[in-house]
């Protein structure tokens, strides 16, 4: 007869953040509010977003959803890594590489192919989907906000972080207008 050992249960609190500073990818601490947790904890935000979004969706939406999700697991966990360490990276599973970067801009190629492109702004909304994309969206933009000024201060020069989540904003534009019938300009038609 087998029998499982039992180790003590893992809490989900440490207590080791309470004094304002988050543990980082291969080690090390820094407070919360500097430009590194701010940046992850913004991508941790457009992922989460774009789990309300996949809960809606079916099909090749959902599963390019759940793509875009996992991708940005390797982006938080490039961002929460120290510049001295980023050596210990690796490519497309902690580190965002360009053919990420290409793949997304393939997939906005292949949604403007099949629904063309809008001429002008569109307002979110159109279903439930495509609303929560918007918002996935608009979070995403925030997060490329902070990664610029991380990778400034932080003076890396070699990532494709702030590219990747520029061209994924893009990418959940496009997707969300694929998620639509039609699309609702930002201005009324005349007549």
């Amino acid at each position: 007869m087998r029998t499982l050992l039992h180790s003590p249960p893992v809490k989900i609190y440490t207590r080791r953040g309470d004094d304002g500073s988050t543990g980082l990818f291969h080690g090390g601490r820094v407070a919360k509010d500097e430009s590194g947790p701010e940046a992850y904890g913004t991508v941790d935000e457009a992922g989460a977003a774009l789990g309300v979004a996949r809960a809606m969706a079916t099909g090749t939406m959902h599963d390019a959803i759940l793509s875009v999700q996992r991708d940005l697991f390797v982006v938080g966990a490039e961002l929460a890594t120290t510049p001295d360490r980023r050596g210990m990276l690796e490519a497309g599973s902690s580190l965002v590489t360009g053919e990420m970067v290409f793949r997304l801009e393939a997939a906005i190629d292949a949604i403007e192919a099949e629904r063309g492109m809008p001429t002008e702004f569109i307002v979110p909304g159109g279903n439930p989907l495509a609303a929560a994309l918007d918002v996935a969206r608009t979070v995403t933009r925030r997060a490329e906000r902070r990664a610029v000024t991380h990778v400034r201060l932080s003076e890396i020069t070699d990532s494709f972080v702030v590219p990747y989540l520029n061209r994924l904003a893009d990418y959940l534009y496009m997707l969300a207008r694929s998620a639509e019938a039609t699309w609702v300009p930002s201005r009324p038609e005349e007549g």
